[in-house]
């Protein structure tokens, strides 16, 4: 929901704090700068401090940064509190990522897929309430604090329940063999392509209400909504697609179907963007679980500290990027003829954004297809 609603508010942050595009993309940025360092500093945590502890802090975190965004007044209190939120999602993930595999560990793809379904869930969920809340001219704050309830629902939800020891502390494979394995080149290798899937996914997902304001959308919210429902429906029914597939065919499948999605969505306006959409969604829908299920398959003695690593590096990427991404429309748009028409001018920014972000899952192509030729009859690793 933080993820939909801070999307969807986008363009009125701007408005209400003149903020430039560049602006906008390092406030969307912090979310990813929080996650990743609550991912790095908790990964390692989770075996000692347990996962109730770190689900605490997550609900301590979402509450105060929530609060402290409906407050805000310009761009370092948003700046701040999307921090405080991008920390909060980070702590849930560093818990719940090695909690799913601890539960499952020989189904660990399916589940993770089963589990992340609720990542674009609450995108759907978010998405709907900023195009509800929109149709009865109610202000962002009021979007920003509905999400307090589901905040308040999983805060209580844990209390009194028992978690279950990581798999690898219940393995007794030591933290130096851990951090071993996570120097491993495959490790390396697919910490790179998780660079590359989060910035496909998370990075155009956070600006395609903004890029496609102007393509003529009836509501460009709602193509979030559409993108997002697929891949909750898609992550639900992520079994039979990898027992045909496999996981590296299944990422090879994802690459292929964002550069056809994202390609022609910057070539496309008004509704007929629904139907590009439907192939990004089906590019991207499988990306993030499928690589946390693939590393602790085929590198399981990485444990949560390697699957801290992935959903860590998987939002500094993002980060990292989402300025560049507001420059590219900043300059494309500074690039336009004296005189143009403004919106105009904005939907060829945004359309040069859109073509120009399917070069990245046009390279993951490249490197899943050497995954694939590499890691040919190899299976499933256990633990001991």
């Amino acid at each position: 929901m933080a993820f939909s609603i801070r999307g969807g508010i986008m363009s009125q942050l701007g408005s209400d704090f003149h903020l430039s595009g560049t602006e906008l993309g390092w406030v969307s940025g912090m979310a990813f700068w929080g996650f990743t360092l609550s991912m790095v500093v908790a990964g390692p945590l989770c075996d000692v401090l347990g996962m109730r502890i770190i689900l605490l802090a997550a609900f301590f975190g979402h509450a105060a940064g929530i609060v402290l965004t409906i407050l805000s007044t310009g761009f370092w209190s948003l700046f701040l509190s999307t921090f405080l939120v991008g920390l909060a999602n980070g702590l849930v993930e560093a818990a719940a990522n090695p909690m799913i595999t601890a539960l499952y560990p020989d189904n660990k793809t399916t589940k993770l897929n089963h589990f992340h379904a609720w990542f674009p869930g609450g995108l759907v969920i978010g998405g709907l309430v900023v195009y509800g809340f929109d149709l009865l001219h109610l202000g962002w704050q009021l979007k920003m604090a509905t999400m307090l309830i589901p905040a308040v629902i999983y805060g209580a939800m844990f209390l009194g329940q028992e978690f279950p020891r990581t798999e690898r502390a219940e393995s007794g494979v030591s933290n130096a063999e851990m951090y071993r394995e996570c120097l491993r080149p495959l490790f390396l290798f697919m910490m790179m392509c998780m660079c590359l899937t989060a910035i496909t996914e998370l990075d155009t997902n956070q600006f395609i209400t903004f890029l496609l304001e102007k393509s003529g959308v009836s509501d460009p919210i709602l193509v979030l909504i559409w993108v997002t429902g697929l891949m909750m429906v898609g992550r639900l029914f992520a079994g039979p697609v990898v027992h045909r597939l496999s996981p590296v065919g299944m990422l090879i499948f994802s690459a292929f179907w964002a550069v056809v999605g994202l390609e022609w969505l910057g070539r496309v306006q008004g509704n007929m963007a629904f139907v590009p959409a439907f192939f990004f969604a089906m590019g991207i829908c499988y990306f993030w679980p499928t690589m946390l299920g693939f590393v602790n398959e085929r590198i399981p003695r990485t444990g949560a500290v390697g699957l801290a690593l992935m959903g860590g590096i998987g939002n500094l990427a993002p980060a990292l990027a989402a300025p560049v991404v507001g420059r590219i429309y900043d300059d494309a748009l500074a690039s336009a003829p004296r005189g143009a028409d403004q919106a105009a001018a904005q939907l060829a920014a945004g359309s040069t954004v859109l073509r120009d972000m399917a070069y990245v899952p046009l390279v993951l192509i490249v490197l899943f297809s050497v995954l694939a030729w590499q890691q040919r009859g190899k299976g499933t690793v256990k633990i001991s």
